[in-house]
């Protein structure tokens, strides 16, 4: 059963710092597996019709990130569980170096298939506590199944 107490307030403001960090330490760690693909193998292999320009996830995923940060905030103030919250990030975590660092396509296939089930799974957990903390978490769901089907047509086309 969830608590729905709110946390007490002298907290609440570090947590929300102290998520924001995390989320924005899994965003920069990304970044950096990111480059190094986005510069080499990734330029060069065949895209499917519907893959964005790349100066455009940036700017996508620091919106999300912030969404995905204050939506956890949200549950914690109402003593909500956050597990499926830190395994969504840590999923979030590992695709980006598998994907693009390693360059296993397919192995991040699987990866970002738990991740979108990982999400979808928190959504609805969160979804129970705060109604504002799931609606936070569509479009991060929604980015993630497009990232899929993108993951999905590299491989294949790859």
């Amino acid at each position: 059963m969830t608590s729905t107490r709110a946390r007490p307030s002298s907290r609440t403001w570090w947590m929300l710092v102290g998520l924001l960090l995390a989320t924005f330490a899994v965003a920069g760690l990304g970044s950096l597996a990111t480059t190094s693909g986005v510069d080499g193998w990734y330029q060069d292999a065949d895209k499917p019709w519907f893959n964005p320009p790349n100066w455009l996830f940036a700017p996508v995923w620091t919106v999300l990130y912030a969404a995905m940060a204050v939506a956890a905030w949200l549950v914690w103030r109402r003593g909500g569980d956050l597990r499926l919250w830190w395994l969504q990030l840590l999923l979030n975590l590992a695709w980006t170096p598998v994907f693009f660092a390693l360059e296993q396509r397919w192995a991040g296939l699987v990866v970002i298939v738990a991740l979108d089930i990982a999400i979808a799974l928190t959504l609805r957990s969160f979804w129970r506590v705060s109604r504002a903390a799931g609606v936070l978490l569509v479009p991060y769901l929604a980015w993630t199944l497009f990232a899929t089907a993108l993951n999905l047509a590299i491989a294949a086309l790859n």
